[in-house]
């Protein structure tokens, strides 16, 4: 693949911080709690929790990533997952991005040293599941996991590198595990650039642990006027996890649900393994349905479809939740495209020298190592508003 420009790699930074202007939306940190010594936390990341009042014994839970520009308690409140927390009896925990670690709050989805077993951010989130597994008595078999963009990426990782963790993983306008390692090919693969091919994408997950399964199942959401995360990402997604669970290429069912296509693969059993919705017509987001689950703001999306009562379902957290969504026939298409932002696979380096160095050598020369380049390249995302 042709090395991308060093002016084109700078453009891109500054397009994708003005366009992060958008904000996070509604925020109201007070209604999660925050869990305390949870491990050695090298990914310097928050975690933050909720536990419903009446938790049963032996309940389940929930990890809930959040997309750039977001906090934890905002992603929370857009999406809906303590109201339904809160009715149906599980646990949330929901780890939060620090500033320090990335400028606009994204979770580290394409730093090799965040995004492998044992290291960085994938640790401190395995610490954390553990920590609350221990503290609330949860069910260790009914973990599941979910995030939006770069919060959606990051939730691959973790189903990737700790798949014995998780029952159940839910992605959105997200990215494969391990398609990108350095900012140009981040912003690459976003755009369905460059991705590998289907024996490469299935070799990333089944090398990422020495996990021989089972395997989480997977819910896969993307709109189809995404222009932050391409639609193809989808489609990668779906062929990378299709590997391990051992699923043909074609789908066993397509039906419409609320006006959007779910496809789904099914097992010998006839056990849905991997699920897709194509929310028609929307752009980058969270979909949710105006049910009272969750409320709308920037890059949580009324689309008529609640994405987080379905994945509840799928999980069966909530078996009555998603029938209880008014059945619309009407798509998204009518919805006004939201400002692009999100994933947005930028930010400073956390304390080592090495992933600055890494930075420095992703911008696209060979000359890349050379001190005056990697100033040039550091500059330009202090100017950006990327780096301190």
């Amino acid at each position: 693949m042709t090395m991308r420009k060093l002016s084109d790699t700078i453009a891109r930074l500054s397009a994708y911080r003005t366009q992060l202007g958008a904000g996070a939306g509604v925020d109201a940190p007070g209604h999660l709690g925050t869990l305390p010594d949870f491990g050695s936390n090298p990914g310097a990341l928050l975690a933050r929790t909720y536990v419903p009042r009446e938790l049963p014994a032996g309940a389940p839970l929930v990890v809930v990533l959040h997309g750039c520009t977001q906090t934890a308690s905002g992603y929370d409140l857009g999406s809906g997952w303590s109201t339904l927390a809160e009715r149906d009896g599980f646990a949330l925990l929901l780890p939060e991005q620090q500033r320090a670690n990335n400028a606009n709050l994204c979770f580290n989805w394409f730093e090799p040293g965040d995004t492998r077993r044992g290291k960085g951010e994938a640790l401190s989130i395995s610490q954390m599941i553990e920590t609350m597994i221990a503290r609330h008595g949860l069910d260790r078999s009914r973990v599941f996991i979910t995030g939006l963009s770069a919060g959606g990426a990051m939730a691959g990782v973790m189903l990737a590198t700790y798949p014995e963790l998780f029952a159940g993983g839910a992605i959105i306008a997200g990215l494969p595990y391990g398609v990108a390692a350095t900012i140009p090919e981040a912003f690459d693969r976003m755009r369905a650039h460059g991705l590998p091919g289907e024996q490469r994408l299935q070799d990333l997950v089944s090398s990422a642990s020495q996990h021989e399964g089972p395997w989480p199942t997977l819910s896969i959401w993307q709109g189809s006027a995404d222009r932050t995360v391409a639609p193809a990402n989808a489609a990668a997604l779906i062929a990378q996890w299709r590997g391990v669970h051992g699923l043909p290429a074609e789908p066993s069912m397509s039906e419409s649900v609320d006006g959007h296509r779910r496809r789904a693969w099914r097992d010998a059993a006839g056990r849905d393994l991997i699920e897709e919705y194509t929310i028609a017509g929307m752009g980058h987001g969270t979909p949710i349905a105006g049910d009272g689950i969750g409320r709308s703001g920037p890059f949580i999306l009324a689309a008529g479809i609640s994405s987080t009562r379905r994945i509840a379902r799928f999980w069966n957290l909530s078996p009555e939740a998603a029938d209880s969504v008014p059945r619309s026939a009407t798509a998204a298409a009518s919805l006004p495209e939201p400002a692009i932002a999100g994933v947005a696979p930028v930010g400073p380096s956390k304390t080592s020298s090495d992933k600055a160095s890494s930075h420095a050598g992703s911008a696209g020369s060979q000359q890349a190592a050379a001190m005056g380049v990697r100033k040039v390249i550091e500059d330009a995302l202090r100017s950006a508003g990327l780096m301190r």
